[in-house]
C-alpha cells in the first residue's frame, strides 16, 4: 500500500536560500523540500543555522534590522517573500512555539483567545469553544478548565508552555515551528510536551529545531543536518541515525563534536 504522505507535494519548499545578517551570511543555499502532516527535526550544532532557517519559514527574522534573504519560500506554491505577501495572514497559518515559553500576563483563557480577537473573531460562544478545543488539543484543558480566569503566569513552566502551543493553534494554522520547545523543561513536561507533538502530527505540518538527538529521533519523521549555515544531509530520521550518508552527520551523532 502506497503511504500518502510519502507521496505527497510538499508543503514547504526552499529554494537556493541564503540569508545574511548584515554582511554576515548565516544560510547557505539552502534547498529543502517538507511534506506535509509530518515532524522535520533540524539538528546541528550552536550556531550552525537551523534556528535562523527556522525562522525564515514564517518571516520572524525581518523583525532584525539589516537581514536579508535571497532564494525563495514557498508555502503550498505561494512565495512568501514576494512584495505583496501578507504578513499577519502568513503568520496565522504558519504559528510559532519559542524556547522560552512567553505566555502573556493576562488570563489563561485570554492567552488563547488573543490570536482569534486580533482576527476578527469576538464572538462570546465562539471564542469559548476556540479556547477550548484548543487547550484540549494542546492536552491543557483538564488542567485549566476550572481555573480560565487565573493569570497565565501562575502555571508550571510546562503548563505555561502547553498554553503557548494552545495559543498557536487557536488561530488554525497549517504549520507549527518549534524552536527547542522543551529546552527549558523538566523531564516529565519534556514528555508531555513529546507527546503532544506525537498526537498533532496528524493534524499539522511541524518543523522542530532541536539540540536533543534523542528527541528528534523520538519525534520526527525526517531530519535535516545543519553545519556552519549549510545543509549536510535530510533523510527520514531512522537513516540518519543508523546510515547516515555524510561522515559530518556521523560525526555529530556519534559525538565526536558539537
Amino acid at each position: 500500500m502506497v503511504n500518502k504522505k510519502e507521496t505527497s507535494k510538499p508543503i514547504i519548499q526552499a529554494i537556493d536560500v541564503n540569508f545574511y545578517y548584515g554582511t554576515t551570511q548565516a544560510l547557505f543555499e539552502i534547498s529543502l523540500d517538507i511534506a506535509p502532516q509530518r515532524v522535520t527535526a533540524l539538528i546541528g550544532p550552536s550556531g550552525c543555522g537551523k534556528s535562523t532557517f527556522l525562522r525564515c519559514l514564517n518571516r520572524m527574522n525581518d523583525i532584525i534590522p539589516k537581514t536579508r534573504l535571497t532564494g525563495k519560500v514557498l508555502i503550498n506554491d505561494r512565495d512568501i517573500y514576494d512584495e505583496n505577501e501578507n504578513i499577519v495572514e502568513l503568520r496565522k497559518q504558519v504559528g510559532m512555539v519559542f524556547q522560552k515559553s512567553n505566555p502573556f500576563p493576562k488570563s489563561i483563557f485570554d492567552n488563547v483567545a488573543y490570536g482569534p480577537r486580533i482576527h476578527k473573531l469576538n464572538g462570546k460562544n465562539q471564542l469559548i469553544e476556540i479556547v477550548e478545543k484548543s487547550l484540549q488539543r494542546a492536552a491543557l484543558w483538564d488542567e485549566v478548565k476550572d481555573r480560565l480566569n487565573d493569570n497565565a503566569m501562575s502555571l508550571s513552566g510546562g503548563q505555561q508552555q502547553r498554553l503557548c502551543i494552545a495559543r498557536a493553534l487557536a488561530v488554525d494554522p497549517q504549520i507549527l515551528l518549534m524552536d527547542e520547545p522543551a529546552s527549558a523543561l523538566d523531564p516529565k513536561s519534556t514528555t508531555r510536551i513529546e507527546d503532544l507533538i506525537g498526537e498533532l502530527r496528524t493534524d499539522y505540518t511541524i518543523v522542530i529545531v532541536t539540540h536533543n538527538m534523542q528527541q528528534a529521533a523520538r519525534v520526527s519523521d525526517e531530519t535535516a543536518f545543519f553545519y556552519e549555515g549549510q545543509l549536510i544531509e535530510f533523510s527520514p530520521t531512522k537513516k540518519i541515525f543508523t546510515k547516515p550518508k555524510q561522515k559530518q552527520t556521523e560525526d555529530y551523532i556519534t559525538g565526536r563534536f558539537g
